[in-house]
C-alpha cells in the first residue's frame, strides 16, 4: 500500500497505525510506516516545543525533547483502544518537555521531599496516561502512589518552580525576535484567581475539612470543574453546588481572619 493512501496530517494518523499495526514487525513495510508515521507527526512536536519557548531554554533543545516524547508516543500508542492517537501523545510529550525543565533548571527552593516524590509523580503520569488515555487527575495520581492529594498538589505546584523572569523581560514570538515585556502579553484577571488564592491561604483549615467538603474544593479548584459538572457528579443541582461553595468559601475566610497572626 502506497503511501499516498493514508492522511499526511498528524490530526488522522489512526489509519496509518492501523495498517502499521497489521504488518509483520521483521519485515521492511513495519520499519518504512514507522518512519512515515514520525515524519506524519514531527509538527506536533514542534507545535508544543513553541509553547515552552522563550523560558529559559534553547529553543533547540526544546524541539529535541518534544521530539523524544514524540517518537515515544508513537511507539506506545495502541491503536486498538479505539481513542485517539492525539489525546496520547499530547501529554507524552508535554511531559518530555516539562521533564527536561524539571531536570535542568530550579532557581527556586524546592523542599527535597517535593523534588523526590516529583518523580514518582511523574512516572505515574506517564502510566495513567497510558491506561486511562487522558491526562490523570490529582486524586487519581494520589491514588496510585498510595500518598494524601494535598502532597500531590503541592509536588504539582512545585514544578512550576524551574524558571522565573522578571516582567520587564522581552517576550519572543515564533521566529525568536523580541516583542512586548512578559507584563504586557498578560491578560485580565481571572476572577477565579482571587477564590483559588482564599483557598490555598487557609490550607491548614482545609485540611480540617470533612472528606465531602475537601472533594468539592479538589473538583472546583484543581480538577477545574464545571460546577454543572460537579453537579451531575453528585446528583444535585447547580445551583445547589454554588451554595455549598458560597458556603463553604466563606466560612473559610472567617475562620482565617480569626486566625492569630504569628509574631515577627
Amino acid at each position: 500500500m502506497s503511501k499516498t493512501t493514508h492522511p499526511r496530517t498528524y490530526e488522522h494518523a489512526e489509519p496509518l497505525f492501523a495498517h502499521w499495526a497489521l504488518t509483520d514487525p521483521r519485515s521492511p513495510e513495519h520499519s518504512a510506516l514507522r518512519a512515515q508515521i514520525i515524519e506524519v507527526c514531527l509538527p506536533l512536536a514542534e507545535h508544543i516545543a513553541r509553547k515552552y519557548a522563550g523560558r529559559g531554554e534553547i529553543f533547540d533543545d526544546l524541539l529535541q525533547t518534544a521530539r523524544l516524547g514524540m517518537v515515544m508516543a508513537v511507539d506506545r500508542y495502541d491503536v486498538t483502544t479505539g481513542s485517539p492517537f492525539l489525546g496520547f501523545a499530547v501529554p507524552t510529550i508535554m511531559g518530555e518537555v516539562r521533564r527536561h525543565f524539571r531536570d535542568h533548571i530550579w532557581p527556586l527552593h524546592v523542599p527535597r521531599r517535593e523534588k523526590e516524590l516529583q518523580g514518582k509523580v511523574r512516572a505515574a503520569t506517564e502510566e495513567l496516561s497510558r491506561r486511562l488515555q487522558r491526562s490523570p487527575t490529582a486524586q487519581e495520581l494520589a491514588t496510585e502512589l498510595d500518598v494524601p492529594v494535598t502532597d500531590i498538589a503541592r509536588t504539582l505546584v512545585a514544578a512550576n518552580a524551574f524558571q522565573t523572569r522578571s516582567l520587564d523581560t522581552p517576550a519572543r514570538d515564533n521566529d525568536g525576535d523580541p516583542g512586548m515585556t512578559v507584563a504586557e502579553t498578560f491578560g485580565a484577571e481571572d476572577p477565579h484567581y482571587r477564590l483559588t488564592e482564599d483557598t490555598i491561604t487557609v490550607a491548614p483549615l482545609v485540611a480540617q475539612l470533612s472528606s465531602e467538603e475537601q472533594q468539592l474544593l479538589i473538583w472546583r479548584f484543581y480538577d477545574t470543574l464545571t460546577q454543572g459538572e460537579i453537579a451531575e457528579r453528585l446528583g444535585v443541582s447547580q445551583m445547589s453546588v454554588s451554595r455549598k461553595l458560597t458556603r463553604l468559601l466563606g466560612d473559610l475566610r472567617t475562620q482565617a481572619a480569626d486566625q492569630p497572626v504569628p509574631a515577627a
